[in-house]
């Protein structure tokens, strides 16, 4: 019997001021799941360009298609792949995204657009003064 499963997981690395202070897994959404098999077809789809930050704290859920409480929403700083893995690097300087951040996003527009995947997790606090920088890696296997 040919068992030949198409998996995707992403987990999320956050850096405030450099130091990592978050890693968590995250869900790839129906939407998301709809994303790729779009783009295997043709790239009519737009390609994964933005990465928002929010304060909401509701579980993360396959029906997704925006954070519960976006705050900000960044371009992407890179996107590479190596092998069967996409990272998605993006940056937040002082003053952007500062709160309590509880939420993260992948997005192929800068606002609205298809959600790739979300996660929530434990508060990360930025200060005002302080830079971020969340690297999302999404792996196929």
């Amino acid at each position: 019997m040919l068992n030949d499963d198409f998996i995707m997981k992403g987990r999320v690395s956050i850096a405030v001021n450099d130091e990592v202070v978050q890693e968590i897994d995250n869900l790839v959404v129906t939407a998301g799941k709809g994303y790729v098999a779009s783009r295997m077809k043709d790239t009519t789809a737009t390609a994964m360009s933005h990465m928002a930050v929010g304060t909401g704290s509701t579980a993360a859920a396959a029906s997704d298609t925006a954070l519960g409480s976006e705050i900000d929403r960044n371009a992407l700083t890179s996107t590479t792949v190596t092998a069967n893995e996409i990272a998605y690097v993006c940056s937040y300087a002082a003053g952007d995204a500062t709160g309590a951040i509880t939420e993260a996003a992948l997005f192929n527009a800068s606002s609205s657009g298809t959600m790739l995947c979300r996660t929530v997790f434990s508060v990360v606090n930025k200060g005002a003064s302080d830079a971020m920088t969340i690297t999302w890696t999404v792996t196929v296997s």
